[in-house]
């Protein structure tokens, strides 16, 4: 801008002349109008927003005929999905919101199954569905590899397998769509044997992943390669060999 600097006022605010003295509420610097009048915008749909800086916001609207094809457009889909829902499309939402709720109430039946089955043993791969623990160098070792369990359902199971172990080691590998995620649970009382962010991040490694996180009573990771998981429980048992 030079050293003068044209000024535009749009409207007046609809708040009490008390609170803003029946100011305008936009006042904009500009080098330039578009239109003579802001009737000529006809209708202006905000289609984004976003923040490109601290405590600044972009907004992207469309005018005119750009903004009337848009909105006809987001009217289109609106049809549709009434039209598969077999409601109003005023009614969409309240659909959508109900599908939502219902999938959710599934999943956790079905995470629910999968631990169930999981703790029966009907629910193994390689390691097959005996859940009686092994032995290392005086601790209790409960591996399992679980199929179709990813990390989020493996916590429930590993903490009922650590409370059926009584002392010692959990150690799970879930496999779905090809990967691997690792639980490794360590009771009380066995803490300062072993490390349970060891053994997870043992497991991972040997499966080409890069670590694992967690405590040392409870840690979880993930790796590339679910067809590893086997030499991921070698490389807990490993571990506890020392």
């Amino acid at each position: 801008y030079g050293d003068e600097v044209r000024v535009l006022t749009l409207g007046r605010a609809l708040t009490p002349e008390s609170v803003l003295g029946n100011k305008p509420y936009s006042v904009e610097l500009c080098g330039g109008t578009h239109v003579a009048r802001t009737g000529d915008i006809a209708l202006f749909k905000i289609v984004q927003e976003t923040g490109i800086a601290a405590g600044v916001r972009r907004v992207e609207a469309l005018t005119g005929e750009a903004a009337r094809l848009y909105v006809e457009g987001q009217a289109r889909v609106a049809r549709g999905l009434a039209r598969d829902f077999k409601v109003q499309p005023a009614d969409v939402t309240a659909r959508v919101e109900a599908l939502q709720t219902s999938v959710r109430t599934l999943e956790k039946q079905v995470a629910e199954l999968k631990k169930q089955l999981a703790l029966s043993g009907s629910l193994g791969g390689s390691s097959g569905g005996n859940a009686a623990p092994e032995e290392i160098n005086g601790v209790k070792l409960i591996a399992r590899v679980l199929d179709g369990v990813d990390g989020k359902g493996l916590r429930g199971v590993a903490e009922d397998f650590r409370k059926q172990v009584g002392s010692g080691v959990v150690a799970l590998i879930g496999v779905t769509d090809g990967k691997a995620a690792v639980t490794v649970a360590v009771t009380a009382d066995t803490i300062g044997k072993v490390n349970a962010a060891d053994l997870a991040r043992a497991a991972v490694i040997a499966m080409g992943g890069q670590g694992a996180g967690g405590k040392p009573d409870f840690a979880q990771g993930g790796a590339p390669d679910g067809s590893l998981a086997e030499a991921g429980l070698d490389a807990v048992r490993a571990t506890l060999k020392g």
